[in-house]
């Protein structure tokens, strides 16, 4: 009977996903550009008045490369209209009311109708490779992307160790160059294993171009066609309590990363760490002796780690989620 309720839930959960619009999660901002055929950061750089760096520091980007359907904020000219204030402004087209006033050397909050205002989009927090940003900023990041991997299966794991007592708040950027360090140094992999990190403050972390595979010791098959992502902490019981802010970052970012390519929670789609074998990496679930698989992404992690537990508490909340996005979004 569970089986069965399972199976009208998986099929009813994909006749969904045939009826969400493409860009389902996406706000609307009148100052995004569209890349087309033949366009180069140079040339949109001068289009718009403004300069390579300043739209890579605006969009998240790491490289100079850009891929066709990508979108990207742009500066633009607006006309101030009755009812409009600085706040208003900045938070329609992704600014804030400091930029803005230093573009156009406001020395005032106000506004007089049919005003000229250059609007400035407000620049990522990034450090070299590393983004991070609040879960809305990786929203709209994540649906302005344009991916040439294909990506269906998205991994979750703990990092057991840095753990809890090693974040102070503000030390995301430093956390995040000792993993890299550690994984280029002693695991030998080019990079930085995940494409995305989640923090006890609720912060993500982009820290791998999703074109590029992670590396890790779930092996290849997982890793050809995933996404794999770092909860900063250790989920075993009996060590960390994960705070309520990164418990709904990492509903949150599922549920996006399902939304953005067209995946339904199952155990096919979202995948532990857990259910992988070590010994020939090849996906086991359940079905293994505990010397051989690891705990990772927690036996406390959303109820525990077993196939059960995701089905029973970590799928329903990302599903939720999705609902919750898009009806904000309509």
């Amino acid at each position: 009977m569970r089986k069965n309720a399972v199976f009208v839930f998986i099929l009813l959960f994909h006749l969904l996903l045939l009826n969400m619009p493409v860009h389902a999660a996406e706000r609307n901002f009148s100052n995004l550009y569209e890349v087309r055929a033949g366009d180069s950061l140079p040339m949109i750089a001068d289009k718009y008045g403004t300069t390579v760096e300043e739209l890579k520091a605006t969009n998240g980007l790491i490289s100079d490369s850009l891929l066709i359907g990508q979108r990207l904020f742009v500066p633009m000219m607006y006309e101030v209209t009755a009812g409009d204030t600085l706040e208003k402004v900045a938070s329609a087209y992704h600014s804030t009311v400091g930029l803005i006033r230093a573009t156009n050397g406001l020395p005032s909050t106000e506004l007089e109708i049919g005003q000229i205002l250059k609007i400035p989009p407000k620049r990522m927090n990034m450090q070299g490779q590393y983004i991070l940003m609040t879960r809305e900023e990786f929203r709209d990041w994540l649906f302005h992307q344009a991916f040439t991997r294909k990506i269906s299966l998205i991994q979750q794991h703990h990092t057991w160790l840095p753990s809890y007592k090693h974040f102070y708040g503000n030390n995301h950027f430093t956390m995040l160059k000792g993993m890299e360090t550690f994984h280029t140094t002693k695991m030998g992999w080019p990079n930085i294993a995940q494409n995305i990190t989640t923090f006890p403050d609720g912060k993500i972390a982009v820290c791998r171009p999703f074109d590029m595979a992670p590396d890790g010791t779930i092996g290849p098959t997982a890793n050809s066609t995933g996404i794999a992502i770092e909860h900063i902490g250790n989920f075993d019981i009996g060590h960390d309590v994960m705070t309520a802010e990164q418990k709904e970052t990492i509903v949150y970012l599922n549920a996006l990363l399902c939304m953005k390519f067209g995946l339904a929670p199952n155990t096919d789609s979202i995948t532990y760490h857990h259910w992988w074998s070590l010994k020939t990496k090849q996906r086991v679930l359940d079905n293994a002796p505990a010397y051989d698989v690891k705990t990772c992404p927690g036996t406390g992690f959303f109820g525990g780690n077993t196939t059960q537990s995701a089905m029973k508490y970590f799928y329903p909340l990302i599903v939720q989620k999705m609902q919750e996005i898009r009806a904000s979004m309509r």
